[in-house]
């Protein structure tokens, strides 16, 4: 019993088992999986004709938010990542608590996100409606899969997504170059035959989604235990995964506007991708676009399963969750891969694309002002970071969330109600675990 209750809160990292090149596999994977598949569409909805210009927009945001975190990863590299930020922002309290679980869960968000991209892309090779059935039942199926080979360990899952990484963005470079050339695209007449209006209250959220597609790169930090030279290679993982996915995102956007008009894209906004591939390349383009979109999904959901299941188990180290084996074997590792993929089949099932992105989106920059505000007001010093940098980045944030909360009041305020609750029980719920804890710390000393 006692030998069980040691390997129960008991994790295994694996030092050094992750190099610089797997780590960047590992958040490409992630932002790639998540971004231009899933969001494209969703996006172009709400920038219009210059929906291409809101990735590059987020990713000026991004790229602010990005030095915080390289600043932390460079002097706090750990398994914990987010959570361990937070805690040497705030101290072990309702903050870092909550904003921990903030971002696991826009992680998990995110996970349900990419595996609903994958079942919504496979069937269009059949024809069939993706509101269909068939469509959750491979949303799931790629889930338990990436399950199962994250269980078989770090280098599996390293090797794994550096093959997925390689495939699909060289598959999407070829997607992104051959629609402009097909195309004969000029960036003078993208959306110029198009009546689609655009706001700026619009174009402002739509970077709050494109920022989503951007995220990724936050996994990053949870490998801190287990990259090789962690002090350095966390910092050039997330810089070099950021640059690889601004290029990326941007060609295959022009290369979408080129061959599809905005009404278009719309309509077909979950599978945006390909059906901008028919117009230039027929069927075979279908075809090869579905393929790459299915290597991207599935390597997306592994990495990130990777990488949340690793912070949900350093959080309950830090005794910030609370935690129980429900009788299963094996390290504390173990039981939260199967805490992280039991929720995100639970949001596959029940929440449409749309819906999964926006909490995504919302729960993700409300994280993001924490961490900025965390390191402005008690490490920045300490880390050698720019206050104004910092600053820079929470007015970004702010502006951007704002936005995109009173465009989602206005369309859809089911959202804000989803996310509202989320929040609510996500505070109360530490508060109580929080107060617990205290008491049985204090009655055992």
């Amino acid at each position: 019993m006692k030998e069980h209750m040691h390997n129960d809160r008991s994790t295994n990292y694996q030092k050094d088992s992750m190099s610089l090149v797997g780590a960047v596999s590992m958040g490409t994977g992630v932002m790639i999986g998540a971004g231009i598949l899933a969001l494209t569409g969703q996006i172009a909805e709400l920038a219009g004709s210059l929906f291409p210009l809101a990735f590059l927009a987020a990713a000026v945001v991004t790229a602010f938010s990005a030095y915080s975190y390289v600043k932390l990863s460079n002097a706090y590299p750990s398994a914990g990542g987010i959570g361990m930020f937070l805690q040497k922002a705030y101290g072990r309290g309702i903050v870092t608590a909550v904003g921990a679980l903030l971002m696991y869960f826009s992680m998990v968000i995110n996970e349900s996100l990419v595996a609903r991209t994958f079942g919504t892309y496979t069937v269009q090779i059949f024809n069939i409606d993706p509101s269909s059935w068939i469509v959750t039942a491979l949303s799931v199926s790629v889930l338990v899969f990436a399950f199962l080979l994250n269980i078989s360990g770090n280098r599996m899952i390293g090797l794994f997504s550096l093959i997925m990484a390689l495939i699909k963005i060289g598959g999407i470079v070829i997607f992104a170059i051959g629609g402009l050339w097909v195309s004969g695209v000029s960036f003078e007449n993208i959306g110029t035959n198009d009546t689609y209006s655009t706001s700026v209250t619009g174009f402002i959220a739509a970077m709050a989604l494109a920022i989503l597609a951007y995220k990724g790169f936050t996994t990053i930090t949870n490998s801190g235990s287990e990259i090789v030279d962690p002090h350095r290679n966390v910092g050039r993982a997330i810089i070099i995964s950021i640059t690889i996915c601004v290029v990326i995102y941007f060609l295959v956007a022009i290369a979408v506007a080129s061959n599809l008009s905005i009404s278009e894209i719309i309509v077909s906004k979950d599978y945006a991708l390909a059906q901008a591939s028919r117009p230039a390349f027929g069927n075979y383009g279908l075809w090869f676009t579905v393929a790459i979109a299915i290597i991207a999904t599935i390597s997306g959901v592994i990495a990130s399963v990777f990488a949340v299941s690793r912070m949900l188990a350093m959080l309950t180290e830090m005794k910030l969750v609370p935690h129980s084996h429900f009788g299963m074997p094996g390290d504390i590792q173990k039981h939260t891969l199967v805490y992280t993929v039991v929720i995100a089949i639970f949001l596959t099932i029940f929440f449409d694309l749309s819906r999964i992105a926006s909490l995504g989106a919302i729960f993700y920059i409300i994280m993001d002002i924490a961490i900025h505000w965390g390191v402005f007001r008690h490490l920045r010093k300490e880390i050698k970071a720019s206050g104004t940098m910092l600053l820079t980045a929470i007015i970004l944030d702010i502006v951007v969330l704002g936005t995109f909360i009173i465009v989602k009041y206005e369309q859809d305020i089911t959202v804000i109600y989803a996310a509202l609750s989320g929040v609510l029980f996500i505070v109360i719920g530490e508060i109580m675990f929080l107060k617990k804890f205290k008491h049985e710390e204090n009655s055992n000393i």
